[in-house]
């Protein structure tokens, strides 16, 4: 959000802002601290946390104890004991650019009185890309481990921790303090980590994402004898309680935790400058991918410890430390194909098929195009070098293609005008940047969530066959398409395994499903259409498509006809009362796929579609009648009225026509009573018309 927008926010425009914003973020944080399994990159994360500060510093109201600025992470999950750290775990802030960095040494020389070019030591190290842990050790004993969890209570993880190598049991060297907690980081390091993945694989079971998500997850583990079998490590490099210093400076103390035993990591240094700590900074970025374990940025702190406690610590995070996050990573690969990926609710998805490249410690041979825009925006073909980028844990993307490298025969990409899958017509809607397969119930990749809308309450509505069900038995090949439910009995008799007999099942359980179905084997038109799960076609739309055409048959043949613009077809579907050409496209699209029609011809041998439309009456004075309400009516809302006539039976159109049957005018009415007058069509005012249903 830009500091003019924020500016020029009214508190409830701002009000609203704040509440959305606290619920991503505290979603994130679940995914984050809770799940191990973050859903958008470290940058995303951040910028929301920037936005909710600025707005929280704009409007100080809004801030409570439980707002994500003023707590870390989140609650622990309910799997292992919860641990009251004696000493609350805080995060850091973050800064992003090199002004950042001098305001923030700027801010420190503010805060303690100095001129803004004193020069201060900052201890410079890498920041681990892992899972953050507080260990205690009583009389050189190690007695409990804990992740951060809130930043006040964490999880206890004692029995884990001591699986690691990495982590002392007992201290070695001399001066140990009575009671001592040193904070850092478990992590996996990458050659482990391969050697982890391919175990995996070799085992049947999924690859891991990225070090941090499987050195999380390993940790968290309630068997510790698999925690044993992952190889985690451990960098120590903060305190929490300690009962009596470990030295004056965070150099010194970096020093006194690796004579305990506990390894550091480096590169490391000490500077006194924005222009010395940025150069650290490149440093460090441009040796990245040669470290041995995952860095997601810098962190500088104070040295001076005397001055880290007068500094001291605001909201969530101490005022002497900050992280500097790098940019997301990027590598430079090629692109061997683009395939199309069908989503479930028929969505085209263009891939590119990459020369497999290590990005942040993960292998990556995917990466999204989003949709045909973006292949046209950037240009990208197949067989192009180009640079991707992986930002957090999300899918990577192409940032730019290196031209200069593309293969002289190379040509551009056509954009699929069938679906991949089933063959079906692929069409893309006036506005939108998705192209959509129309196979609708026939497609296989769309199959499964078009077999819940088709038994679905507005739907067929049969009971004992919910989406659990339809997701047991599409899986075990009982049914794929609507056919197979009205098929089942038959097909189940003559079954080696019937149903009967699978697990959760028995005769009585069985019987009654085979009930429920043939009970459904008889349903209104609009039902039916809706059944169909047409895109953009909801129960009020297949209400008017069935008044409209008064059959399944009537409308087969419209649709087909409407495909053609120039026919009279597609304007008369146009009239319909809240359709348009985008819905219209849908439409016709279904209609002229010969899989769906076949489909539909199966269908309608096992079911029998009432021609009648559900809720409607069907005797009344204005039932198939056609009407067009137009001005300002005074007794009822326009909607009011329209709702009031479909329910007896009207067909309500947006336009008048030679089949339009009635107009009701109301005041400053305009073209279409005019329009009305000439065709000869009959005006009723809102009066006669009230009084004419009312009879």
């Amino acid at each position: 959000m830009s500091e003019t927008a924020l500016f020029n926010m009214d508190m409830e425009d701002a009000k609203a802002r704040h509440t959305k914003l606290v619920k991503e973020i505290r979603k994130h944080d679940a995914a984050y601290y809770q799940e191990d399994n973050p859903t958008v990159s470290d940058a995303e994360y951040d910028s929301l946390r920037q936005e909710l500060e600025k707005l929280e510093a704009e409007f100080p109201e809004f801030v409570t104890p439980d707002s994500p600025t003023q707590n870390v992470g989140s609650e622990p999950s309910k799997g292992f004991q919860k641990v009251t750290h004696a000493v609350p775990m805080l995060s850091l802030s973050n800064v992003f650019s090199e002004e950042d960095l001098e305001e923030f040494c700027g801010r420190v020389n503010r805060f303690l009185g100095y001129p803004e070019d004193k020069k201060l030591e900052y201890v410079c190290e890498p920041k681990i890309d892992g899972l953050s842990c507080s260990l205690r050790y009583e009389k050189g004993q190690l007695v409990l481990g804990a992740t951060r969890g809130d930043g006040a209570t964490g999880e206890d993880i004692t029995h884990n921790v001591l699986t690691i190598s990495d982590i002392p049991q007992n201290l070695k060297g001399t001066h140990i303090p009575e009671i001592l907690e040193v904070r850092g980081e478990i992590y996996i390091a990458r050659h482990d980590f391969e050697r982890l993945n391919k175990s995996q694989v070799a085992n049947g079971k999924p690859p891991f994402a990225n070090p941090r998500n499987a050195a999380a997850g390993s940790v968290r583990q309630l068997d510790s004898s698999i925690t044993k079998e992952r190889p985690l490590r451990f960098f120590g490099y903060a305190l929490g309680e300690f009962s009596a210093p470990l030295a004056d400076t965070q150099q010194g103390i970096r020093a006194r935790l690796q004579e305990f035993g506990f390894e550091q990591a480096e590169p490391s240094t000490v500077a006194k400058t924005p222009g010395d700590m940025m150069a650290y900074y490149k440093q460090v970025e441009e040796a990245r991918p040669e470290l041995s374990y995952d860095i997601d940025g810098i962190v500088y702190k104070i040295n001076d410890i005397e001055l880290q406690e007068r500094l001291g610590f605001v909201s969530r995070a101490p005022r002497w430390a900050t992280a500097h996050k790098f940019p997301a990573e990027k590598a430079i690969t090629k692109i061997n194909a683009i395939d199309i990926q069908v989503g479930r609710t028929g969505a085209l998805t263009p891939v590119a098929r990459l020369e497999p490249v290590t990005v942040g410690g993960v292998v990556v041979s995917n990466a999204t195009l989003h949709n045909q825009d973006e292949i046209e925006r950037k240009n990208i073909r197949e067989g192009d070098t180009v640079e991707i980028q992986r930002a957090g844990d999300v899918i990577p993307q192409v940032v730019r293609v290196l031209e200069e490298k593309r293969p002289k025969d190379s040509q551009p990409y056509d954009f699929p005008e069938h679906c991949p899958i089933c063959d079906s017509i692929a069409i893309r809607e006036e506005g939108e940047a998705v192209t959509r397969c129309t196979g609708g119930l026939y497609c296989e990749a769309q199959a499964k969530e078009r077999l819940k809308h088709f038994v679905s309450k507005g739907a067929f509505d049969i009971d004992g066959l919910g989406a659990k069900i339809i997701e047991q038995f599409y899986e075990e090949g009982l049914v794929k398409t609507p056919v197979d439910i009205f098929t089942l009995q038959a097909n189940d008799k003559k079954s080696l395994t019937p149903i009967r007999k699978k697990e959760g099942w028995g005769d009585v359980s069985a019987k009654n499903l085979f009930e429920a179905i043939d009970n459904k084997r008889e349903i209104s038109l609009n039902r039916f259409i809706y059944a169909l799960g047409i895109r953009q076609v909801g129960e009020a739309t297949a209400k008017r498509l069935a008044a409209t055409y008064t059959s399944f048959q009537g409308l087969k043949e419209a649709m087909i006809k409407a495909g053609d613009v120039e026919d009279e077809a597609y304007a008369e579907l146009l009239n319909i009362e809240d359709i348009g050409p985008a819905v219209a496209k849908d439409l016709t699209g279904f209609f002229a796929e010969n899989h769906n029609l076949d489909l539909v011809e199966r269908l309608t041998q096992e079911i029998r579609v009432d021609n009648h439309v559900q809720d409607v009456k069907q005797n009344t004075p204005v039932s198939a009648k056609t009407v067009v309400f137009t001005g300002s009516l005074e007794k009822m809302t326009r909607a009011e009225a329209k709702a009031r006539a479909e329910s007896l039976g009207a067909k309500v159109a947006g336009s008048v026509s030679k089949k339009t049957d009635y107009v009701v005018a109301g005041a400053d009415a305009g073209s279409k009573l005019a329009k009305a007058k000439d065709l000869g069509v009959d005006v009723l005012t809102e009066e006669e018309w009230l009084a004419l249903i009312s009879s």
